[in-house]
């Protein structure tokens, strides 16, 4: 399996790994509730809620990522190229997900460009589609 496919195996893990720190409990408001995980999460704030939806933004982007990815990989680009792509989306990943923990609204608002900039350079890498 190449690295690229790998890559969308842990952009696909970062959004439950990002709903951790939002589930590490928060005194006021009780331990994670698994009967009623969404009615918990929404009562949480600061920085919690923003893992939530640091959580729900990664969940909205995986599917882009992954279909470049692949479109990318059977399209016949060239593979170490597509590698150091994912590799980058998921750098952007992690660096989005700081940035939304730290409440760094601008920055966070850039990193998440750089993430659609990687995603619209592995389609325009793709032979098949950039003729």
């Amino acid at each position: 399996m190449s690295i690229a496919f790998w890559c969308v195996f842990v952009a696909g893990l970062m959004p439950g790994l990002t709903a951790l720190i939002a589930k590490l409990g928060n005194p006021e408001i009780g331990r994670f509730d698994n009967n009623h995980p969404r009615e918990w999460m929404a009562r949480l704030d600061g920085r919690r809620a923003r893992a939530v939806a640091a959580m729900q933004n990664g969940f909205e982007g995986f599917p882009l990522f992954a279909a470049a990815v692949i479109i990318a990989q059977f399209g016949g680009a060239e593979q170490a190229c597509v590698n150091q792509l994912a590799m980058s989306y998921i750098g952007v990943r992690v660096l989005f997900t700081i940035c939304y923990l730290q409440n760094w609204a601008t920055l966070r608002s850039l990193v998440w460009l750089a993430g659609i900039g990687v995603i619209l350079t592995l389609l325009c890498i793709t032979p098949a589609i950039a003729a």
